[in-house]
């Protein structure tokens, strides 16, 4: 065999020790016949001696060894650099303890295993689903959660709720995310159901449906800031977006046809004012034209009857004047 020894050796390193006479792979100083233990000294120093022959120059002694040691520590300094992408901090840490955040660029930490830099992206923008699951295509009916999304009113009616909300890492606190939050998903999830349960438990069922959406999105948004922050959870809410809002499915046809009665009725009242609106106006100005048509009546009236007296007065101061004279003018006039 290729590790045979012609010799009558007892092995690849050679003849083996004992009272053979053999040789131990570090040379002459195996097992003594007798069984005596090795010398660990005479083993240390052929190991150096043989070391030496690995390094040039082997003859300037611990010199090499020395030079070879701060080689490989140097190489291991060099390996601290990174680089931190114009998206990313970078947080380092010595011995698992922060010590510091760093901005995009050329950076540098003291190396594994002594240091360690973690470089969260902090401008990727995160969402949390609450009362519903999307599919992961994003194609298709996303999956209704009821335990999520089923919510108490102020008026004691139940809402349907699915909503979501957008995050991410605040760039001003990265090492808040990093240290405090084990489970980010989660803990957003759960504050962002608890301030949608807030807030829906302060409002009437009709206005949630209808008019204050917006304004329930703003006031979650503001809740689960304050919370976070609270937490201190290195996280900011971006928006908080409804996606359905509507009575639970049980209940949710004769809602509706309630609600289109009270629309009906809304539809009916704003007709009637609007009719109101025009004949209110022209009845007025029908009853403003027959006033001043009476007041030209009467105006033109007593001036025709005021003349006519005046004319009388006159034909009466010359009938006393003269009865005779008179009599016989306005006969004559009148025949």
């Amino acid at each position: 065999m290729p590790w045979s020894n012609q010799s009558g050796g007892g092995g690849p390193w050679g003849q083996r020790g004992g009272s053979g006479g053999g040789k131990s792979p570090w040379g002459s100083g195996g097992p003594q016949g007798n069984g005596s233990p090795p010398d660990l000294e005479d083993i240390l120093r052929r190991s150096q001696d043989r070391l030496k022959d690995f390094i040039p120059g082997g003859s300037m002694g611990g010199r090499g060894l020395i030079i070879l040691v701060l080689g490989v520590i140097a190489v291991w300094l060099l390996t601290g650099f990174y680089t931190v992408r114009p998206n990313e901090v970078g947080i380092n840490m010595i011995f698992g303890k922060y010590t510091g955040t760093t901005a995009e660029g050329l950076r540098y930490n003291l190396p594994y295993p002594i240091g360690r830099v973690l470089k969260p992206n902090v401008t990727a923008q995160q969402r949390v689903e609450v009362g519903y699951r999307s599919t992961p295509t994003g194609q298709g009916r996303a999956r209704d959660v009821i335990e999520e999304s089923l919510m108490l009113t102020a008026d004691e009616n139940i809402v349907d709720i699915d909503f979501d909300a957008v995050w991410q890492i605040n760039p001003a606190r990265p090492q808040d995310y990093v240290f405090n939050l084990q489970n980010p998903d989660g803990t957003i999830k759960s504050v962002a159901e608890s301030a949608m349960r807030e807030v829906i438990g302060r409002r009437n069922i009709q206005a949630i449906l209808t008019t204050e959406q917006a304004s329930v999105a703003q006031e979650v948004r503001q809740i689960m800031q304050e919370a976070l922050d609270a937490y201190g959870a290195g996280v900011l809410i971006n928006v908080v977006q409804l996606q359905a809002v509507q009575p639970p499915s049980e209940v949710r046809q004769a809602f509706f046809d309630v609600n289109a009665a009270q629309q009906d009725a809304v539809r009916v009242q704003n007709e009637a004012g609007a009719f109101a609106s025009r004949v209110v106006p022209e009845a007025r100005g029908e009853a403003a034209r027959t006033v001043q048509q009476a007041e030209a009546y009467r105006e033109q009236s007593v001036a025709d009857a005021t003349g006519q007296a005046a004319r009388f007065s006159q034909v009466y101061e010359e009938y006393r004047k003269a009865p005779d004279v008179s009599r016989e003018r306005i006969f004559l006039e009148t025949t």
